[in-house]
This record gives C-alpha cells, structure tokens and sequence, in this order.
C-alpha cells in the first residue's frame, strides 16, 4: 500500500473502530487515484462504486441548478472522507466532486465498506454518526447560502476543516489558496482577502503565503461580524 493511504488511513477516526483483521482487509482492498487540479472526483448521475477519502489535496462538494447556480455543500482536506450516504444507497450520486488542486484520494469500495457496516456494529456507529453531522452541515451551509455575510462564510468554510467528527487532526495548519477558498464559500478571491485581513485584526488567524493558521477555532465557527 502506497504511502498516501498509509497516511490517509492514520488519519481516519473510522480505522479505530476497527478489528486487526477488518483493518487487514481494508488496507488490502483500497486503491488510490490522482485527480488532476479541475477535474472530477465523481459526478452527478454516476453509479456509486467506491467510499472516498481525501489522502492529499482539496476536494469540493457541489451541485449546479438548473439555472446554472451552484451550490457548495463542503470542502475536505486531507484526512476527509465522504459519500458514505450514497454508498448506502442504490441510486446515482447526487452531486459532484471537484478536486480544487491535484489531489489523490483513496477508494475503498463497495462492497468492503457494506461488508464492514454489516459486520462491525462500531463501524455502523461511526457511518451514522457521520450522516447526521453531514445532515447538520448541509442545514448551515443553506443557512450561509441564504443568510450569511461574505466573511461569515469564509469563516464557516475554514472552520468546517476542524470538525471533530470528520478528522482525527488537530493541526490549526490549512493549505489552501484564496481562490480556492472562494470557491467552497461561493465568493470571489478579492472578498476572501477582505475576509481574512479582517479575522487575522481580530486575532482569529493568521496568513501566509497559501496557507491559513487558526488560532481560534471556536471564535471562527461562530463568527460574526
């Protein structure tokens, strides 16, 4: 196994629930893929083969309208994983995923991920666990959509890279351009300079060059201006 999904998989809450033997299985049955900057991850309408985890790079979550709005639903940095819905489910995906820089995610499919939910009764706790805090952020990003300020969205969007229920890490570290976090808060490049001049006066976080460090998590998940 290649050392993106060693790493991927120390960097997974779900790998502690499991067995010696069911983590055996896991490591022998996930592959990896490099996604170039720009091109998908999954599309909208495929047929949902593989759970995905982020082992490198950045991915958003998004869907298009009909009238050509899009509509972010999360950004994953390393350590992340997503899908675990549509892997449940028989339909096609219901969304896309864009990999916002040269990204490699791992892929363990199917059918190695139902065996595990049917066999491990703590795997299933942490799928549903992670369900419902996909339920609770899909709530707060329609929120933000609709609601919410441009800086309270930069925020949110940073802040959602801490959640506790979807990485194991504790680093306050995001690599992550300004363009690329316009696009997982819906603003453009310009807005996120303002956004993050304005956090950093505040002593939420600092900025280097492509790189945002948190000092505050919580004061950033419930900003406002």
């Amino acid at each position: 196994m290649s050392q993106h999904l060693t790493r991927l998989l120390e960097r997974s809450l779900w790998v502690r629930s499991l067995t010696t033997a069911e983590l055996k299985r896991v490591r022998a049955d996930i592959t990896e893929r490099l996604i170039p900057a720009g091109d998908f991850v999954c599309r909208k309408g495929e047929a949902v083969d593989h759970w995905h985890g982020v082992a490198e790079g950045i991915v958003k979550i998004s869907n298009i309208a009909l009238d050509g709005r899009t509509t972010s639903y999360q950004g994953l940095r390393a350590g992340g994983w997503f899908g675990e819905g549509s892997v449940l489910k028989t339909e096609p995906r219901r969304y896309d995923v864009v990999a916002l820089r040269d990204t490699v995610v791992g892929c363990l499919p199917r059918h190695t991920f139902s065996w595990l939910f049917e066999n491990s009764l703590p795997f299933a706790h942490v799928v549903v666990k992670l369900l419902n805090e996909r339920l609770a952020h899909i709530m707060t990003t329609l929120e933000q959509d609709r609601l919410l300020d441009p800086s309270t969205r930069v925020a949110r969007s940073l802040a959602a890279f801490f959640n506790p229920v979807l990485y194991a890490e504790t680093d306050r570290r995001v690599e992550i351009s300004q363009e690329e976090l316009g696009h997982l808060a819906g603003v453009s490049r310009q807005r996120v300079n303002r956004a993050l001049r304005e956090l950093e006066e505040l002593g939420i976080l600092q900025t280097e060059y492509g790189v945002v460090i948190v000092l505050d998590v919580e004061r950033l998940a419930h900003f406002e201006p």
